[in-house]
């Protein structure tokens, strides 16, 4: 399983970055893949890391679509082959579980 963690930081809109957040939320909610968002980024679950990619990369063009002139997205990937990798399983080998 592919872990990919995205921030998308939307430039020349404003401050605030909630409507922008939630835009890219729902593009994830749609895609059908399992994400975990987080105060400072959301975090995707994907099999392949082109799947991550042309998930990430749609979000973006929503936010673009949405007027936003300027996107920087950051992108950091983990692709772990020796075990199952999830969110849940590396929350859990620290002492943490996934809320419902």
């Amino acid at each position: 399983m592919i872990l990919t963690e995205v921030t998308y930081i939307t430039i020349g809109k404003g401050v605030s970055a909630a409507d922008y957040v939630n835009m890219a939320l729902g593009y994830f909610r749609k895609s059908g893949v399992k994400f975990y968002p987080n105060s400072m980024s959301t975090v995707l679950e994907t099999e392949t890391v082109e799947e991550a990619l042309r998930i990430v990369a749609g979000a973006e063009d929503e936010l673009i679509k949405s007027g936003v002139p300027r996107v920087e997205t950051v992108i950091k990937i983990d692709h772990r082959v020796d075990i199952d990798n999830s969110v849940s399983r590396k929350l859990e080998a620290i002492g943490l579980r996934v809320q419902p």
